[in-house]
Formats: structure tokens, sequence, C-alpha cells
């Protein structure tokens, strides 16, 4: 195998160009990074993630053709379904801003300060995440979006037949763009994280994600009509 550069950059583009958009595993990155729990162990498992579909997809997917319409099918229902429901657990932390999930508390919340200040602009303490949920969780969001499987498996794979021998070289450089964003985005999950503890700004947060995830819950549905 020889090296080419512009091969291997081309891969890497590709693979950045189309992971880059904030899709669920983004946004989970992000949450965990905000939350300051597991973040280098979450980005970690995405990567490793990551670059397992792209190795699937430039040495598997592509020679055969693609998924067939069956496991297409079972993929997409999966995600719906995972979709669906962490939209409707963000969309209750939108609806219950007073913490981060069911178990969240103030944290370090001064005794003289009014009620209202402590529900809006206080420092939350998320209920904490074991590393084995944590990795589990930075697994679903990789391996049970379908757009996952689609854009990094199917069409790296399918873009690395169009170099020939030179297809290693392509993958090896999609997978060097997935850990490269995956190490920018931890880095700035955990800059935010140090500096964002208005509640606002994560209720905010936990109503775009629920929109997004119900919005590509649908368009996944309407795909399969």
């Amino acid at each position: 195998m020889i090296l080419s550069f512009p091969t291997f950059t081309a891969g890497m583009v590709l693979s950045i160009s189309l992971i880059m958009a904030i899709g669920p595993q983004n946004a989970h990155v992000l949450r965990m990074g905000l939350q300051r729990q597991h973040l280098w162990l979450t980005v970690a498992v995405c990567a490793v993630a990551d670059v397992a579909l792209i190795g699937l997809g430039v040495l598997g997917l592509a020679q055969l053709g693609g998924l067939t319409d069956k496991l297409h099918g079972a993929l997409v229902g999966a995600g719906m379904l995972f979709l669906a429901v962490y939209g409707w657990q963000a969309f209750q932390r939108f609806l219950r801003p007073s913490g981060l999930g069911p178990a969240a508390t103030l944290a370090d919340a001064p005794e003289s300060a009014s009620s209202s200040e402590n529900t809006t602009n206080a420092p939350l303490r998320p209920v904490a995440v074991t590393r084995r949920q944590a990795v589990l969780s930075a697994l679903a969001f990789s391996w049970l979006n379908p757009h996952a499987w689609l854009d990094t498996a199917v069409l790296i794979g399918t873009a690395s037949l169009a170099y020939g021998q030179g297809s290693t070289v392509f993958g090896l450089g999609a997978a060097a763009g997935s850990m490269l964003w995956f190490l920018v985005l931890g880095a700035a999950a955990f800059w935010l994280g140090r500096r964002l503890h208005s509640l606002h700004i994560w209720r905010a947060l936990d109503g775009a994600v629920a929109l997004m995830m119900w919005g590509t819950a649908a368009w996944l549905g309407f795909s399969l009509v």
C-alpha cells in the first residue's frame, strides 16, 4: 500500500464534511462535555465506533453494494425508536428546567439568593453517569443512528471505490478525519462546559435537541414511505 497524500486528504475531507453537522452523536458529545461527565471517554468511544463503521464501509459494504433493504429498514426502525425516546427525555428536561435530569440538584447556590435566581442562573449538578453507561450511550448514538451507517459506512465506502487500489488509503484518511473531528468537538465542549452555567442555556439546548431528534426520526419515517 502506497500512501497517497491527495487520496488520504480526500478521505479526510469527506469524512469531516459528513460528520460535522450537529446530529444526535455530536449533540451527545456536546452534552457530556457541558456536564463534565466522561467527556474524553465518550469522545474515544464515538471516534472508535466511527472508525469501525468506516472500515466496514471501505472493506465490506462497498464491495457488497451497500445494505440490503431488510437491514436498511431494521436500522431505520431502531434509529427512529431511539431518537424518539431520547427526544422525549430532552423534552422532559425542557419542561422541567429545575435540573438536568430526575435527580439533578442545584450546586453551591448561595443561601441568600432568591428562588427565581436559583432556578434560572444557578450552577447545576447533573445526574451522575457511570463509565459503563457513558460507553453504552456513546455506542448507541454511534451505531443505532441510521445516518451513521448511511453516511459513514455506505457513502464513504462507496466513494472509496473510485480510488481503486488506493481505497484503503482513502479509508485511513476518512478515519483520521473522524478522530480529528471528535477531538476538536470534545475540546470545544470541555471549554464551553467550564463557562455555561445558566439554566436558560441548558433549557434552550434541551429544546433544540428534542426538536432535532424528533425531526430526524420523522425524516427517517418518511424515507421509508
